[in-house]
């Protein structure tokens, strides 16, 4: 009996150094999918407005050289 609590115990304590790195782990990667989509978005945002200046030059082109 004495030996099953002990490797319950010994099991019970790896679980929570498990269940801790995997905590820090999903900490991190949650850190890194915020800084992914905030470069996202601002790369979203650049594309746009090159677009956007790319059309504007399209425009202003003599028909001829369309």
């Amino acid at each position: 009996m004495e030996n099953e609590l002990n490797a319950l115990e010994g099991k019970l304590a790896q679980l929570i150094q498990v269940t801790g790195k995997l905590r820090a782990e999903n900490q991190e990667l949650r850190q890194e999918l915020a800084h992914a989509l905030s470069s996202n978005r601002l790369y979203a945002d650049k594309m746009g407005n090159a677009k956007a200046r790319l059309e504007k030059l399209l425009i202003t082109l003599p028909e001829d050289q369309k």
